[in-house]
């Protein structure tokens, strides 16, 4: 993947809130796929695919632009919004949107005057001029689009013809991002977005200033939500899909057969001086429990400051969580470290904390970061939360 790093590299030096934002995203390589790269949300993740060989055919310059135009996507939320549309025909209406502002792209790639349409419209217009209004067909096809076209004229080009475009990156890995909850998915690339801006020294593209604001406009949706919405996705993730089979890398035996299984949860309490709230830890707990009561549940809870204090653990049964002021400094690594002592493995990790303090350099756990209002995210991976009292 040294043709990625490079292009990568270089977008740190002249486009650095790109360069960051890449870093933020897992990466996997699709040798099967028939396009170069996409983006799209995989078990809760935003995640790069990379087709390494049909990525190095393009020029360096078409690199950087096609890195910029998965970027877009993901900031747009393109994956997220295509349930219930016209598949082939909302995966052209979002390339129109984004291929304008975009330099250096190939010369092949779908642009709004390729078929007569003004640029600057957002995905949902460019779907709405593309796709007949209440008789969209088959949402797996390829669309209308061969109606007459009358509204702003462009004459001599009738509607857009769309049945044969074929966008710039792979669209079918969107199909991934259905099972992540909306709310989930928008909280994790608005962390990205916070991170990649801290990168950039507070600077986004001015093209991409509006969107970014927009997407960091505090989340009307209540923090108890977000954390009920990881959970689930948490125990999808924990059975099934490559979550489990990461965790066979360190030695978790799945069992042979289908079967309703018990959804383990490391849960890490930062017990040093900047997070002794009470109100905000008893809110955290309170909802731990309702989680806990309301699936097959095994919550471990580990109190910890720069060592482990003390652990508990509890299940569906009721009860409640101790509190355990320990003071002191924060250390982050020690709870990923006892993680991986577990048997069997946690399918998740959630760490309430105010961030500040040494952590792993790579996730190994799908990781919540549940951060006090002046907390800050520790490190570029895991998915972040503010903890708000009136939440």
């Amino acid at each position: 993947m040294t043709t990625l790093e490079n292009t990568i590299i270089r977008l740190l030096r002249e486009k650095p809130f790109y360069g960051h934002f890449l870093l933020n995203l897992r990466r996997e390589t699709a040798s099967a796929s028939p396009h170069a790269a996409g983006v799209t949300i995989r078990d809760g993740v935003p995640t790069l695919s990379i087709n390494p060989p049909l990525f190095e055919q393009y020029d360096p310059g078409e690199r950087q632009a096609l890195m910029e135009h998965l970027v877009k996507h993901l900031l747009h939320l393109h994956p997220l919004r295509r349930k219930g549309r016209n598949r082939h025909d909302w995966d052209a209406a979002c390339d129109l949107a984004i291929n304008p502002g975009i330099d250096g792209l190939p010369d092949d790639v779908l642009r709004p005057e390729r078929f007569g349409l003004e640029p600057g419209l957002a995905a949902e217009e460019y779907y709405g001029l593309l796709t007949r209004p209440f008789d969209t067909g088959n949402l797996e096809g390829s669309g209308y689009g061969d109606g007459e076209r009358d509204d702003k004229g462009a004459a001599g080009h009738g509607r857009a013809q769309v049945r044969d475009a074929a966008t710039l990156d792979d669209h079918e890995i969107w199909d991934a991002a259905d099972s992540t909850p909306f709310a989930l998915a928008e909280e994790m690339l608005r962390s990205i977005t916070r991170d990649s801006l801290r990168g950039s020294d507070g600077e986004a593209p001015g093209d991409i200033q509006g969107v970014v604001d927009d997407l960091l406009r505090p989340s009307p949706i209540p923090w108890r939500q977000v954390l009920r919405q990881f959970v689930a996705t948490a125990g999808r993730v924990g059975r099934r899909t490559t979550w489990t089979r990461e965790h066979r890398r360190f030695d978790h035996i799945t069992p042979g057969i289908r079967k309703r299984h018990r959804l383990n949860l490391l849960v890490g309490i930062d017990v040093s001086d900047s997070t002794n709230i009470v109100a905000l830890r008893e809110a955290f707990a309170g909802e731990l429990l309702r989680i806990a009561r309301g699936r097959e549940a095994a919550i471990t809870v580990v109190y910890a400051n720069s060592r482990i204090q003390r652990v508990e653990a509890f299940t569906g049964a009721p009860g409640t969580v101790g509190r355990y002021d320990g003071g002191g400094f924060t250390d982050l690594r020690p709870l990923f470290e006892y993680a991986k002592t577990m048997h069997p493995l946690p399918a998740a990790v959630i760490y309430l904390t105010d961030g500040i303090g040494p952590a792993p350099e790579v996730m190994e756990f799908p990781t919540l970061w549940v951060l006090t209002a002046d907390g800050e995210k520790p490190v570029p991976w895991g998915v972040e939360l503010r903890l708000e009292e009136t939440g």
